[in-house]
This record gives structure tokens, sequence and C-alpha cells, in this order.
């Protein structure tokens, strides 16, 4: 097994995650199998309870673990599957240790940071790098690992320590270094500047750690004198990153490994990407708004149904707050401009969320789109107010709501469990809402539709988390192709655009029965075309 540790230093947010999964993509592209671990020093056991304004989205895996974001760059960079166990935190690391000192297998020792946690980090490592990610059997061929944080954080000592120990035990041959760093520039003299990246790396090599690679972020295009300084002073080769880690883990000569990657793939979607001219216009209504990697996975999938429908992606973020009747008198201008936007939108979506602010802008929302024939995706709670506008607006049920938000209710419509509450599902279909996914037990309502819409579709389920840059989710692909006019298109049996995912991802049930009803289920049925599904 073979490791590549991507590490970061002088700021965070240098885009370490971005930098490891492109890594990854071009070993990939090498003829190498790959897995990846994320490493995050905090205390948490997962991402699962953190707010979104923390630490950005909470990305879900197959195996239901809320994981940090990176991960979901991860899949969606390499199209691999990932487990929890491919996300180290602090709080894994000492509850997997204090529960070993609980059951006395350490035999009456004392605990310490040196060696039992070092040690704990170094064996997960190694026992989940094995684990096959891509559906193939055996081992991978590289492990690229990524550090959270920033070099000289306290909390990252304990990893920086293990790493280095785990340099050695892996041996010479078996372990890449990759350090990203800014080179930032001073406006005054307009010169990159190479000190804190030097700065870095002596702080890197002082905890036992030597860079193999520099990956270094600027504002424009690093200079020769700058990348030949770089080199000279952090002992590091030039360019070519490719060969250099080949190099490094004794790969280049390895015959199943080509001299040179095949990115034709990616560079033609590049090129593709940068001669977009023609705009689609989706507004995102969520309580996360102002930091956009709340809906990271979410703003990726339509991206990738853009590009796919031959359109450049504009998004306008839209509080929800701010639509409701209140921000009127509490905030007039920003009434006013959340309206604007709305009304100017070619398509809407809402995606997921908790908690009770901002959910009334939310069913505005989706009560706007319904009366104006404007596209609509509404995801796990962006589905749950659709039903809640429906009920009170269609079936005149003025007090239906969710017992989440009104536990009261004179009309629970939405309850804890199942979620749409099967008891009205027959009144909601006779007034024209068609549920046309549920699971096998046909209580769990998982997808919405409104026929007399040109695209109106709730789902209960994450569609986001499976699109992929080359196989865009096929709901965001519907979204952005009737936001586009090109839904007609998309549907005729000779359209070449590209496949639809077929996997669905948690928490939709393991089988759910799909009803096909118009000519939008061709889109739908493409989605679950798999194994877990059942057709009717």
């Amino acid at each position: 097994m073979k490791y590549v540790l991507v590490t970061g230093g002088v700021v965070s947010g240098l885009g370490k995650g971005v930098t490891a999964s492109s890594i990854g993509v071009v070993l990939k592209a090498c003829g190498l199998r790959v897995t990846t671990i994320k490493i995050d020093p905090y205390l948490n056991t997962d991402a699962g309870t953190m707010s979104p304004f923390e630490h950005g989205e909470v990305f879900v895996l197959d195996d239901g673990g809320e994981v940090d974001l990176d991960l979901g760059n991860y899949e969606r960079f390499l199209d691999i599957k990932l487990t929890r166990d491919n996300n180290i935190t602090t709080g894994k690391i000492y509850q997997s240790v204090i529960n070993k000192e609980r059951r006395g297998d350490y035999l009456g020792k004392t605990i310490q940071v040196v060696p039992h946690i070092t040690d704990e980090i170094q064996d997960w490592i190694e026992r989940v790098a094995m684990n096959p990610v891509d559906g193939k059997e055996g081992p991978p061929d590289v492990c690229v690992i990524e550090l959270g944080g920033t070099i000289g954080d306290i909390e990252s000592m304990p990893f920086i320590e293990a790493l280095g120990q785990f340099s050695y035990r892996v041996g010479p041959g078996n372990f890449c270094l990759v350090h990203v760093s800014l080179v930032p520039v001073l406006n005054v003299v307009g010169e990159q500047k190479t000190k804190p990246t030097q700065h870095s790396v002596r702080g890197l090599r002082g905890l036992g750690l030597a860079p193999d690679i520099l990956a270094c972020r600027s504002t424009e295009p690093l200079e020769e004198n700058v990348k030949a300084k770089l080199s000279q002073f952090c002992h590091v080769p030039d360019q070519r990153a490719h060969e250099a880690i080949l190099k490094v883990l004794d790969l280049q000569f390895v015959g199943k490994v080509p001299r040179e990657p095949k990115l034709v793939e990616w560079t033609e979607r590049a090129s593709k990407f940068d001669k977009l001219k023609a705009t689609v216009k989706i507004v995102m209504v969520g309580k996360y708004t102002g930091l956009s990697d709340s809906y990271l996975s979410v703003l990726k999938a339509l991206l990738h149904a853009s590009v796919a429908m031959g359109r450049k992606l504009v998004v306008e973020w839209v509080p929800s707050c701010d639509l409701e009747d209140s921000a009127a008198k509490e905030t007039p201008e920003a009434h006013k401009k959340a309206w604007k936007l709305l009304k100017g939108a070619e398509g809407i979506l809402v995606p997921g969320g908790f908690g009770d602010r901002g959910v009334q802008g939310k069913i505005l929302a989706a009560k706007y789109a319904r009366e104006n024939n404007v596209p609509y995706l509404g995801i796990c709670l962006g589905m749950q107010i659709a039903v809640i506008d429906f009920a009170r607006s269609i079936m005149k049920l003025p007090g239906a709501n969710s017992t989440e938000f009104d536990p009261d209710t004179m009309s629970p419509c939405v309850i804890f469990m199942p979620e749409v509450n099967p008891e009205m599902v027959p009144e909601f279909e006779k007034a024209g809402l068609s549920f046309v996914g549920k699971d096998e037990s046909g209580r769990r309502m998982e997808i919405i539709e409104l026929p007399s819409h040109k695209f109106f579709i709730g789902v209960q389920f994450h569609p986001e988390f499976k699109s992929r840059p080359g196989k865009p989710s096929p709901l965001f692909l519907g979204l952005i192709a009737a936001a586009s006019g090109q839904l007609e298109t998309l549907l005729q049996p000779s359209s070449n655009i590209v496949n639809p995912n077929p996997m669905p991802r948690f928490p939709i049930p393991k089988k759910t029965i799909y009803h096909a009803k118009k000519p939008l289920d061709s889109l739908v049925n493409g989605y679950f075309a798999n194994g877990n599904v059942i057709h009717t």
C-alpha cells in the first residue's frame, strides 16, 4: 500500500480537499486504484451535530455516516463509495482508545497520547486503507490522506506525531507528503512572497515531516523565479506533479501505470464548461444562504446538470426568512430584494433543513413556484413544505402543518414518521397531488409530483449526494432542463444527454415502489433502475 498525505500551512481554507481529490484523479488516471481518508482534529465523533455555519455541509455516506464535506469531494472526483471509517476525528480515536482501556485491552498500563493514541491513529489508517471503495475486489493501490486544519494547530499535534511515525512504519517509497501553502501577493509591491511558505515548511520539518511536493495557491499563476526559489529553499521538485508522486512512491516503472495520466474526459468537460454562454438561473431558498458550503453537494449537482444541458449556472441565494410577511415590516429592503429574485427565477430549489426558522418563507417559495408554473425541486424539508402548501392552498386546510413545527396542529399533513401522513394521502391524491414514489410498505412517501405542472417534484431522500461530474442526478437534470426549456428534448428516447445516475442514496429505503404516471417518469425511472427498486 502506498500513501499520499496532504497537509496545509499558513492559513486554513486553501483547498486541501480539492488538492487531495485532484491528486486522486491524476493517480486514478494513471491506472491506479485509489482510496481516501479525511482526518478532522476536532473532538466531535462526527459532523452530524455541527451547524452548517460551523463546518459547512454534512455529507451523508451510503452507510449513513455523517461526515465532513471533503468526503463528498472525494466521492464526486473519484466516483467511489466511502464509509464512515474513512473520516477520522479526534473524538473517534479517543473513544476507541477509552473503550479498549475499559475492556482491559491494555492490561493495566497507563494510557498516554504516545504511544496509545498515536498507535490507534496509525492502526486505523492501515485498516481502512485496505478496504476497496471502487466496487472491485482486493485492496486499493494508493490511499490519499488529508489532514484537516493548519500545521501548528494544537489539536493536530497527536496526528502530526502519528503520521511522522507512520512514514517510518511504512518505509521509504511508500509515503509521499504534499504540503498545500499560500503564496500571497502584497498590493503595495505586487510581488509574490515565498516567506510564508518557507516558514510553514520549516515548521512542518520541525514536527518531523518533510514535504516531497508543494501545492501553492496564489491569486495568479506562480512566476518562474518564484517556483525556482520555492524549489531551492524548500527542497522540492518543480512542476510535473504526477511524475514526482510516482517517483517518490516508486511507481514510475510499474507496468500497469502509464507515463501520462489519461485525463481526456476531464479536459473535455473543462473545455465545455469554459465555452458555456447561455445561462440558467436557479433560485436557492434556504436558511444557511450566508455560507455556500452549507449546500455544497446541491450546488455541485446543479453544476453537473447545467454542464450536461449546455447551460452556464447562475445561482441566486434567497434567505427564506426574507420572504416572510414579518420581514416586510422588519427588513423591508431585504423582503423586496428576496421577492424580486424569486420572481426572476427560471427554476426554484428548496433544499433540506431542520427547525422552524424560515419555514414559512420556504412554503411561500413552493406556493409561488406552483402557482406560476416555475420548475421546482424540493429536497427533504423542501418536499414537506410543498405538501404543507398544497394542503393549505388547494385543500383549504389553513392550519395544515408539520408536527415538527406545530405539535398540536389539527391537520398534521407531515408527521415524524413516516413523514407525509399516510392517513391524508387519499385526500391529497384526490386533490391532484401524486405520490409517485413509496417504500415497500406503501406508508412512507418518497416522491411527490404535480402532474398538471411543468416540473414540480419533491423527494424525501437526498439525490445530490449521488451526482457526479459525468453522471448528473436525473432529478437535477430534469430541473435544469425544465428551467432552460429543454425538458421535452431530454425526455426523447434519442436524447444523447449523459445517462442519469441510477443509484439512490441514504436515507431512501432499501426498496421503493415507483408508480409511472406521466412522460416525466422516463427521467425519474432512470434514477431507480437498480436492484433495490421495484417498478410498477
